[in-house]
């Protein structure tokens, strides 16, 4: 059995949405100090609420960049509330599966994108739950 699915090479090797957006609406920064992971994720979003481009920046391992490919990908197109409705679960279902000791990286893209709607909602004036944006500290290598 192959160590990654094809999905997860896939979105290794020819990643969506990596870039920076120069005028975001909200960027969220995370990372792992264990595994040195880095990302960095950017919003674009409409009137409506509704994110009209992602883009991110990752520093890390296949697991890391390809969770954060498919996390864009996920959220691109979708009102902000429902990106922050996107789990770390949802991101390995959607890659096919992730080797144990790589889960943190889907986390990181889910906190990733918290923290790019916090950011959102912080310089427009959102209000919300504090308790919605805590991480999950579940950093496991």
């Amino acid at each position: 059995m192959a160590l990654y699915s094809e999905k997860v090479m896939d979105h290794f090797t020819n990643p969506r949405n990596v870039g920076k957006i120069e005028d975001a609406d909200g960027v969220g920064e995370v990372g792992n100090a264990r595994c040195g992971d880095i990302m960095k994720i950017y919003l674009k979003v409409d009137d409506e609420g509704v994110i009209t481009d992602v883009k991110f920046n990752t520093f890390g391992c296949a697991s890391a960049i390809a969770s954060s490919s498919m996390a864009t990908c996920l959220i691109k197109g979708k009102p902000v509330s429902e990106a922050l409705e996107l789990t770390n679960k949802a991101v390995v279902e959607a890659l096919e599966g992730l080797p144990a000791v790589k889960v943190h990286c889907s986390v990181l893209a889910e906190e990733a994108i918290k923290a790019a709607v916090k950011d959102y909602n912080d310089r427009h004036g959102v209000k919300y739950d504090p308790e919605i944006f805590k991480e999950k500290h579940i950093h496991e290598d």
